[in-house]
């Protein structure tokens, strides 16, 4: 399955491709983004890295029927992050919605509005019965996105070797604030 595009006035969710290597490369070769995201908590300065993470997701698509999107602007189609799902099957907690975004573009809503656009097609399109959000514990950041999603701390997890906190949204959850 090729990833279906979503579109909201603030930005796109579309497939990643491989024109977006260089956008991603400069999203990933900045520490402050990559802190809380790899096991070494190094940042990925190579384009090959992001190649082979957008070949590892449209693959994951495929795979799967669900995966990650590229974040990218409206107006310009520039890829700003990414937002989207990763569940594998062997060392991963469960299905995980993941956002991250270049750091010019922290603190504007946008994680959190591509999130629920994301959880939404994951719930009312895919049927999913639960979707799970896995955060380091120093990532106030990106503890406030889950909160704001209405996700709540269902435990704690490692992955990788870092110690992560798992917040969980439940259809029936989702399916309430939705009525509201």
């Amino acid at each position: 399955m090729d990833s279906p595009t979503l579109t909201h006035p603030r930005f796109v969710l579309r497939a990643l491709r491989e024109s977006d290597v260089p956008a991603l490369t400069r999203i990933h070769a900045d520490p402050d983004v990559m802190r809380y995201l790899r096991a070494d908590g190094l940042p990925e300065t190579q384009p090959r890295q992001a190649w082979e993470y957008i070949a590892m997701h449209l693959g994951h698509w495929q795979m799967k029927g669900y995966g990650k999107w590229a974040l990218a602007d409206p107006r310009t189609d520039e890829l700003i992050g990414r937002v989207g799902y990763y569940n594998a099957p062997y060392d991963w907690p469960g299905l995980e919605l993941g956002w991250t975004l270049g750091r010019e573009h922290w603190g504007k809503g946008l994680a959190t509005e591509a999130a629920t656009v994301a959880m939404r097609w994951g719930f009312e399109v895919r049927g999913f019965d639960s979707i799970m959000s896995a955060i380091h514990p120093d990532n106030a950041a990106s503890i406030r996105v889950a909160e704001r999603l209405g996700e709540v701390r269902d435990g704690e997890s490692m992955i990788h070797g870092k110690p992560c906190l798992i917040f969980r949204m439940t259809k029936e959850r989702w399916q309430q604030r939705a009525a509201t």
